[in-house]
């Protein structure tokens, strides 16, 4: 197998699932603390998706470090079998998340104008916005391992 940036167990692969990581929670945490956010399904879906995305990449970001301490490859067909299909799975349910969250709230907040506290509205929107920043390199990682595994 050839070696592209972002591939697992390098320090690309390993700063792309940080960044995954650190943009899932920020996402998560501005509509933690934004007041109502369950009243909203769309919203709560998006933390049960970015909740999955913050597992999955740090397992990943663990298993990239080891792999770059003990300077092992982590390019076996099963295992990039493993990380396309994880891949695909949170980053699928990211977009989802995102997009559905970007819909309420531009419904709610921008076309109803129904949002009285402005503080709570752009956490709402960073949040989203935070979403589809990860989702981005979610996809990145995505289309890298998919790559792997059809040049393998």
């Amino acid at each position: 197998m050839i070696e592209i940036p972002g591939t697992p167990g390098t320090l690309t692969g390993l700063v792309l699932r940080i960044t995954q990581c650190v943009l899932a929670v920020g996402s998560i945490s501005y509509m933690v603390t934004s007041g109502g956010f369950f009243s909203y399904t769309a919203f709560c879906y998006l933390i049960a998706a970015m909740g999955l995305q913050v597992i999955w990449s740090f397992g990943l970001a663990v298993l990239d470090t080891f792999a770059l301490v003990r300077k092992k490859t982590l390019l076996s067909p099963v295992l990039v079998s493993l990380f396309v299909v994880g891949d695909w799975v949170t980053s699928t349910l990211s977009l989802a998340g995102a997009s559905s969250s970007a819909g309420v709230t531009v419904l709610y907040f921008g076309d109803l104008g129904s949002c009285t506290f402005q503080v709570e509205c752009w956490k709402y929107q960073l949040s989203v916005a935070l979403a589809f920043l990860c989702w981005i390199t979610i996809f990145i990682s995505s289309l890298t391992t998919l790559w792997l595994l059809a040049s393998g």
